[in-house]
């Protein structure tokens, strides 16, 4: 069974805004990415999953169990972050967390104790002096203080640091050896492709891919860049039945496909022409993602 499901779910909030169709499981233990940019759906899925709304079709559940009518009891369970933080005025981080632990009925205040010290965080100061990161820190930590078993986190390291982010990737994996089961929204790239066993990705409010990470990793379509001392060698090359990425005259440079299978119909093309340099270009989720998203501008943390 499923620890979390999502199956046909739709929110139509009108001019091609909202989220169409979206079936997404993940088992336990999995690490399951959610990837797309600001505005895309990412945030509408995961309200479903917490029951903060409703689905016009479709439904999400969590253990079995509807999300909008089990939606309280549930959420005391889930650690869950949100992607935008708002915290009650007037109080320290100290007051947060131990009104978040009476809420939830639950103590433990070794862990507690254990995220303050990973995370960095001071909680007794007042939440309206919190800078950004701080506040996200508390927030990291007002989720994992009760050791939930599923995990629900939208655009977790938003905020943090550089040296912060890598702390939490860090601690995410630590929890997937747990046997914890984490749905993890983001559109950081390292950050998804670190942590996370299966992938979709989401545009416009549809999920366009879905794919197993390790099989990007491994997949046997390649591209190499190939340069060339001399314009004829390029001509001659570039005439060739290859799949080219790219091809720039001017630096007499050209990147090509090639299946691991025809490596050796390259070798022996190339060796007959001048070559100055020839190397393999890592194919990341980064390239996989902008496939869909091409035509976009506008992409945080896109080169």
């Amino acid at each position: 069974m499923s620890i979390i499901e999502v199956s046909h779910l739709t929110k139509d909030y009108g001019h091609g805004r909202g989220v169409f169709d979206v079936s997404i499981d993940v088992a336990k233990g999995e690490c399951y990415g959610f990837l797309g940019p600001n505005g895309a759906g990412k945030t509408t899925t995961i309200r479903h999953l917490m029951g903060f709304s409703k689905p016009q079709k479709g439904t999400t559940s969590i253990l079995g169990k509807k999300c909008w009518s089990n939606a309280a009891k549930l959420q005391r369970t889930i650690g869950y972050l949100p992607g935008e933080i708002a915290l009650p005025p007037g109080i320290t981080g100290t007051e947060f967390l131990k009104m978040m632990e009476q809420m939830r009925g639950i103590k433990n205040d070794a862990y507690c104790k254990m995220l303050l010290e990973k995370f960095e965080l001071d909680p007794n100061i007042g939440t309206k002096q919190m800078s950004l990161g701080v506040k996200r820190k508390l927030a990291v930590v007002t989720a994992f203080m009760h050791d939930p078993d599923i995990l629900i986190l939208d655009e977790p390291t938003s905020g943090l640091d550089p040296i912060m982010q890598q702390i939490f990737i860090d601690y995410i994996i630590s929890e997937k050896k747990r046997g914890k089961t984490i749905f993890l929204s983001s559109h950081i790239f390292h950050e998804v492709d670190e942590t996370c066993d299966r992938i979709a990705i989401i545009k416009d409010g549809e999920i366009v891919s879905h794919f197993v990470a390790d099989d990007l990793k491994k997949r046997s379509d390649k591209v190499y860049r190939v340069t060339f001392k001399d314009m004829g060698s390029y001509e001659k090359f570039t005439q060739l039945p290859y799949r080219f990425a790219s091809r720039n005259p001017g630096k007499l440079r050209a990147r090509v496909h090639v299946e691991d299978k025809n490596m050796n119909q390259l070798i022996s093309d190339i060796t007959k022409l001048q070559v100055s340099d020839f190397h393999e270009i890592p194919f990341t989720l980064e390239d996989y993602f902008m496939q869909f998203y091409k035509e976009d501008r506008i992409f945080e943390g896109v080169k």
